[in-house]
């Protein structure tokens, strides 16, 4: 019966992944922007650079807190990640109670 819940959550976490891989790499490619334009406005000595890249970072910023979809699927990747190593520990320790002499 445990089996089968394993199964089941990690199946279910999984499609719910596949289905935010898309969006995920897009909050991957909008942070990577918000982080550059972050370093190139600390780096920038004019106050028209410094403009630039603000507005080029709070437009990435808010692409990033926007797409909901990736939360979804680093929810679902964190829940897939815990079930397998919850799975791995319970056929561990089957094994090792079928070693168990009683």
């Amino acid at each position: 019966m445990k089996t089968i819940l394993f199964i089941l959550v990690g199946g279910l976490a999984a499609i719910v992944l596949l289905v935010a891989l898309g969006p995920m790499i897009l909050l991957g490619i909008s942070l990577a922007i918000t982080y550059y334009a972050v370093r190139r406005f600390i780096l920038s000595d004019s106050t028209g650079g410094k403009i630039g890249w603000a507005i080029v970072g709070l437009i990435s910023l808010s692409i990033s807190l926007s797409n909901t979809a990736a939360f979804v699927g680093a929810i679902a990747l964190i829940i897939l990640y815990y079930t397998y190593k919850s799975w791995k520990e319970s056929k561990k320790q089957t094994y090792e109670d079928d070693w168990i002499i009683e």
